[in-house]
């Protein structure tokens, strides 16, 4: 296992090399600048800011220190929050972000899991194609429409729920929903599809013709390998949740990473994007890694050799 866990590491860091180059390159080919839209400055005002943030620097220059920067923690300071660095900005809002992606994964599950074992269950009915259906629509609406729909519905309309802040628990509710719900119908179908082809295997004919109840079977039997494609889709969705919330922080005003980073692309703020491209990139590679390794828990023929 340890053996597993290094190689995986040391294949990261080629691959978190090819993103900071890519990255790099092309918030430089982006047009405008850090100072472009700032109100018009004299000349060697913008000179002296250039120089200072070592902009007018060759761009092989640029590159590497940019890069020991990010190697050794030591970055610059901010063009869009003057007096920060990135790692000021990441430690402050990235707990928010977190706590959005768990609360959308755990709705993901409450939800998908127990709609995808029953319509495995219950194959070839209502309570197959239903949920399946709902499953669909939810996989088509993306979480732009789906996030002011529930402001509109439960915010403005019943008024039962907050749609803007982080204050309450309440404030949580909308912003879990809308992540939540667009994984709860990917979780749905991995669900039904694993547990229909578990649901085949010689050894769950063998529980049902011993007698036993199937509730016993589905649950006991048949869930421990009908989760795997759920456990394989955890640390993309777990990653994806946590760093796709950019939509849903704008739209419901969540003081998370997203909304930092949006504005860091907008003023062209190279030190934060970079570095928080750079970590979410590290995020999913460790999500992916932990997700291997619990595959391999749950399932010892998957064991590394």
């Amino acid at each position: 296992m340890l053996r597993f866990i290094l190689i995986r590491l040391g294949q990261a860091i080629p691959i978190l090399l090819a993103i900071y180059t890519i990255t790099f390159f092309m918030v430089r080919a982006a047009p405008g600048g850090p100072f472009s839209q700032e109100r018009k400055v004299a000349p060697h005002i913008l000179e002296q800011q250039m120089e200072y943030y070592g902009f007018n620097d060759p761009l092989p220059v640029q590159f590497f220190r940019t890069l020991w920067q990010q190697i050794t923690f030591e970055f610059p300071p901010l063009t869009s929050y003057p007096g920060l660095t990135s790692r000021d900005i990441i430690v402050d809002t990235f707990p928010v972000s977190l706590e959005l992606g768990l609360l959308a994964m755990i709705v993901a599950l409450a939800i998908g899991l127990p709609i995808g074992i029953l319509a495995a269950a219950k194959k070839n009915s209502i309570l197959d194609y239903a949920p399946m259906s709902l499953a669909m629509v939810g996989i088509c609406l993306p979480t732009f429409v789906i996030g002011p729909l529930l402001a509109l519905v439960f915010g403005v309309w019943l008024g039962w729920l907050n749609i803007s802040g982080w204050f309450s628990f309440s404030d949580r509710i909308l912003p879990a929903c809308t992540l939540g719900l667009f994984y709860a119908a990917y979780i749905a179908r991995l669900t039904r599809g694993g547990m229909l082809e578990t649901l085949n295997m010689d050894y769950i004919r063998s529980a049902r013709a011993k007698g036993a109840p199937e509730f016993k079977v589905v649950i006991v039997h048949a869930l421990r390998g009908g989760i795997m494609p759920v456990v394989s889709f955890f640390g993309p969705a777990l990653a994806g949740l946590i760093s796709g919330s950019f939509v849903v922080e704008t739209i419901f005003q969540v003081p998370g990473l997203g909304r930092h980073f949006i504005q860091a692309a907008l003023s062209r703020d190279h030190s934060l994007i970079l570095s928080t491209v750079l970590f979410y990139a590290a995020l999913i590679i460790v999500a992916n890694m932990i997700v291997d390794i619990v595959q391999i828990l749950l399932n010892p023929k998957l064991r590394y050799q």
